[in-house]
């Protein structure tokens, strides 16, 4: 069994020491162990991406069979100007290629909401985007990938944009009970 973590630098652990047991793939990787569960963990995660960057790059990783898939991607689009209606489509195109590859892959999509920090622009309709995706797909949904952690000094790198090895602890106990049940 393979659970695939697929985006940005939040999956890819961005900034930590060692992303393979600190970022929030291995740490529901331990979760799925202690469980008693045996499934390989795959962090696909790259810094920078976008959701055109994950359509682009998903063949790559739809090679082997995947269980669950896990998509988290979207933030990178509206700090660059990705209009909310091109990130929809870029990852209903992911989620879709997904089913079609395989039909019985269990999906969790990673809803995202803005830093305070960004305020201008499409915000508002960007903030709906990941209920529409869950709705629309029938897929499961974490309504906020960074609760608890976004604006938390001590959970966060310097940068204030990626979680440290504690704001990543959070992050999973945050992802834990929605990814539990698909296993």
């Amino acid at each position: 069994m393979t659970i695939l973590f697929y985006g940005d630098s939040l999956t890819a652990g961005y900034g930590l020491s060692d992303p393979s047991t600190q970022g929030y793939p291995a740490l529901i990787g331990d979760k799925i162990k202690s469980a008693g569960l045996k499934y390989e963990i795959i962090n696909a995660g790259l810094s920078g991406d976008t959701s055109q960057g994950g359509v682009s790059r998903l063949d790559y990783w739809l090679g082997r069979k995947i269980d669950v898939f896990v998509l988290e991607l979207g933030i990178n689009d509206i700090m660059r100007g990705v209009s909310p209606v091109r990130t929809y489509n870029n990852l209903s195109a992911i989620i879709e290629k997904v089913k079609s590859k395989y039909p019985q892959t269990r999906i969790v999509l990673m809803g995202m909401e803005l830093p305070p920090f960004i305020s201008a622009g499409p915000v508002e309709e960007f903030r709906t985007i990941y209920q529409k995706l869950s709705t629309h797909h029938k897929i499961a949904l974490v309504p906020f990938f960074l609760k608890g952690v976004l604006g938390v000094r001590s959970l966060n790198l310097p940068d204030g944009l990626h979680p440290s090895r504690e704001g990543y602890k959070v992050i999973a106990e945050t992802v834990w009970p929605i990814i539990r049940p698909l296993l």
